[in-house]
């Protein structure tokens, strides 16, 4: 069993500060994931102008685009974020959930691509994500088994390698609803890699998920849920940040392979416990 990779979700619980997202980038690297992971929208094109109208009481201000609008990074900021995860040694990337926001992060040169589960069946972004050929992980919450067909014959079509992402898109997610069965069935139909993009509050679902063959883990990271933000509860804190990423490291070495050895280790014990042998 190879190696399973571990992506830190920050998404959008930086709360608008560069100073919280440089301390989870930091906690991230430091337990030892792999990579983290924005988001980027172009709010006036993913929001209606009705909908940015609507009050909502937030830390921002009093409506709805006062609330989207702080929590949308600048090109400043990103170059910032390039700069330090660079520096510290982490890979990073982001979900775009519209074209101009896909191409902003073009400057980037990402290592990888994601589709949200809200952006899988949006065709037309599929098509111009796919056209890239870079690494990209769709997530499948939200979906159904039409919708991923027609995913991954878009991804298939532009020979772009992808990794399907099973996820169940409430947050917090309740445990009896994750049918983490999905992942080797998706698997088998598809004859592709498949992680697992959970939204639980606790650890035992992704180490289920991990054990059932996940090939990527993703999962969204805070420094506190109590915090501000609708993503904050099925967050893990920095506590679980590290224990899951412990935790995950240990099973492809314990699972190893379906091959039964008797190594020198296991006869020096035999030849003590079976008398009878010698």
């Amino acid at each position: 069993m190879r190696p399973i990779k571990l992506i830190a979700e920050i998404g959008i619980n930086h709360n608008g500060s560069l100073d919280i997202a440089k301390k989870l980038i930091k906690l991230s690297a430091d337990s030892g994931w792999d990579a983290v992971k924005f988001q980027k929208r172009s709010i006036d094109l993913v929001y209606s102008q009705n909908y940015l109208s609507q009050p909502r009481e937030s830390p921002f201000g009093n409506t709805q685009r006062d609330q989207k609008k702080a929590l949308e990074f600048s090109e400043n900021d990103y170059d910032e974020i390039n700069l330090f995860c660079k520096e510290i040694g982490i890979t990073w990337f982001a979900s775009a959930w519209d074209i101009p926001s896909l191409r902003f992060l073009d400057k980037y040169k990402p290592t990888y691509q994601k589709v949200a589960s809200a952006m899988i069946t949006n065709i037309e972004f599929l098509k111009e994500v796919s056209s890239r050929g870079i690494y990209t992980f769709i997530s499948t919450g939200m979906s159904t088994l039409e919708d991923i067909d027609l995913a991954v014959d878009i991804f298939k079509s532009s020979n772009c390698q992808f990794e399907l992402m099973h996820s169940y898109s409430v947050y917090p997610a309740p445990e009896d609803k994750l049918n983490l069965s999905l992942i080797p069935f998706l698997h088998k139909r598809y004859s592709v890699n498949v992680g697992y993009s959970g939204h639980e509050s606790s650890l035992t679902p992704t180490i289920i998920a991990a054990m059932l063959g996940a090939t990527t883990i993703e999962r969204h990271i805070t420094l506190d849920r109590a915090m501000y933000g609708s993503d904050q509860s099925a967050s893990l804190a920095p506590e679980g940040v590290t224990k899951l990423a412990s935790m995950i490291r240990k099973i492809p070495p314990c699972i190893g392979s379906p091959i039964k050895n008797f190594d020198e280790s296991e006869h020096r014990v035999s030849e003590k416990l079976r008398y009878w042998e010698s």
